[in-house]
């Protein structure tokens, strides 16, 4: 049984349909279900999986804290759980964890803004402006990548004052995204503009967490902003348009993760599970939910840019070039 949240991300169609393809190759009976980042209607595909049953739970959860009924009820008829991407928080009813390295998606964004802006070598009295987007506080991965970027990166110059974030919101709470939305992203973005840079207040960055969020941004930049430059904008997950904008100058880079690679770990999981294999895991990379320290295999996100998409997207068959054109 393999759960996703939402057809409305490119990447989750990617990823059901990569997972499926694989699962199918290595010989199961696959019973994919998307669940229109409803949340309710997600606890009850993996109640009828459950029931089916299903050998082996693959999950990539709405909400990673919302799952602990249905999830329960898996672990007492005996079948494994894998978390999918998303860290299934709050319950001792998962056995591993198939991710990428999301601290690390976000230290490659935060990173990035800290060399294009030579912030390290910022010399006193510089100052840049910056504004900053992540996503659905029901993700763990927001918390992950918030931490990567901000936490371990950003915040050292956000303190100092080289990067002085105009709107004042600075936390977590006030820059996430409801559902990863780029409609919500777009309207914060305009709200920005108006009471912040309307008088053509210079933007230098926009960092965020994901394509989706960052096209929002880009869409509110194209209609409302007159600072006279494109600011910098960080990305996750090379989407088409994003990657197109790309392309086009108006997103600066993107995150790369390779969802096949993830489908093709994940299946190999499921395999010596099944098995009673020793089930491959990261050294060290283990995740703690809140309720136990969760096994975890983790996949190595890349930075992509307008100099190096063609090797990572075209040459290696993740797209065509006709897909970005």
């Amino acid at each position: 049984g393999v759960a996703m949240p939402t057809k409305d991300l490119q990447r989750w169609n990617q990823d059901g349909t990569n997972m499926k393809a694989e699962l199918e190759a290595a010989g199961y009976t696959v019973d994919l279900q998307y669940a229109s980042n409803d949340i309710n209607q997600q606890v009850s595909q993996i109640e009828n999986m459950v029931s089916e049953p299903v050998d082996c739970l693959v999950v990539a959860s709405i909400d990673g804290s919302s799952l602990s009924t249905p999830l329960s009820d898996a672990k007492a008829k005996g079948i494994p759980i894998i978390a999918y991407d998303r860290l299934l928080t709050d319950t001792d009813a998962v056995d591993y964890y198939a991710t990428f390295d999301n601290e690390e998606v976000g230290r490659i964004q935060g990173k990035y803004i800290v060399d294009q802006l030579k912030l390290a070598d910022a010399k006193a009295g510089t100052t840049y402006n910056i504004e900053l987007f992540t996503g659905d506080p029901g993700d763990n991965n927001a918390q992950l990548f918030w931490k990567g970027a901000i936490t371990d990166t950003l915040q050292q110059y956000i303190d100092s004052g080289v990067l002085v974030v105009k709107s004042g919101q600075k936390d977590f709470a006030s820059c996430a995204t409801a559902e990863w939305k780029t409609e919500t992203a777009q309207a914060r973005m305009d709200d920005l503009i108006s009471s912040y840079y309307a008088d053509g207040t210079k933007i230098d960055a926009v960092m965020c967490s994901n394509d989706s969020t960052a096209l929002g941004v880009e869409n509110s930049l194209a209609q409302n902003y007159n600072g006279g430059n494109q600011p910098i904008i960080t990305g996750q997950d090379c989407d088409k348009p994003n990657v197109k904008n790309m392309i086009a100058g108006k997103q600066s880079m993107s995150v790369f993760k390779d969802t096949r690679e993830l489908a093709k770990e994940t299946v190999k999981m499921v395999g010596q599970i099944l098995s009673g294999s020793t089930v491959d895991t990261t050294e060290g990379g283990a995740y703690n939910n809140g309720k136990i320290d969760v096994p975890t295999y983790l996949c190595t996100p890349v930075f992509a840019d307008a100099s190096n998409y063609k090797q990572l997207l075209i040459d290696s068959g993740y797209y065509t070039e006709a897909d970005l054109a």
